[in-house]
């Protein structure tokens, strides 16, 4: 009987979908090593390969309103940086819905702990990111909501 309980406890952890871990794995692997390059987010398609079509939209909108200048995204959205360092990552996949998941990633980026959660959806049969969550200053700060203010 415990080991049902748990089993039912332990579901959504253990149901998450491969691919959204290779998804979330394949974007921070790019972050990894001294001279890392990360994900260059520099032209509408790379945006669009990354982000839900309403994210991107206002991600590229943003950037065309500041004509080549600093944005409302005045960092790399995936470490919440400018600058990283970064040996490794923690990556949780957990499902939150039909088509659906959270991504929580764990690292320290140039000696100070860091938590970015992902909130995932599955448009058609690849992965996208409706939102990133980061801590900056002790609250949390919706990529989202940025582009709202």
């Amino acid at each position: 009987m415990l080991t049902a309980v748990l089993a039912l406890v332990a579901g959504p952890v253990l149901a998450a979908d491969s691919s959204a871990t290779a998804f979330v794995t394949g974007i921070y692997d790019t972050y990894k090593g001294s001279g890392a390059k990360g994900v260059p987010l520099d032209s509408d398609r790379a945006v669009r390969r990354y982000f839900d079509p309403s994210l991107a939209n206002m991600i590229i909108r943003d950037r065309k309103k500041a004509h080549g200048e600093v944005g409302q995204l005045d960092g790399d959205p995936f470490i919440d940086a400018q600058d990283w360092n970064i040996d490794k990552f923690d990556i949780e996949i957990t499902d939150t819905g039909p088509r659906k998941a959270k991504a929580t990633v764990k690292f320290i980026n140039l000696d100070q702990q860091a938590a970015i959660i992902l909130d995932l959806i599955k448009n058609k049969n690849d992965w996208r990111i409706s939102d990133i969550t980061s801590m900056r200053a002790g609250k949390p700060e919706s990529l989202r909501a940025l582009f709202k203010q």
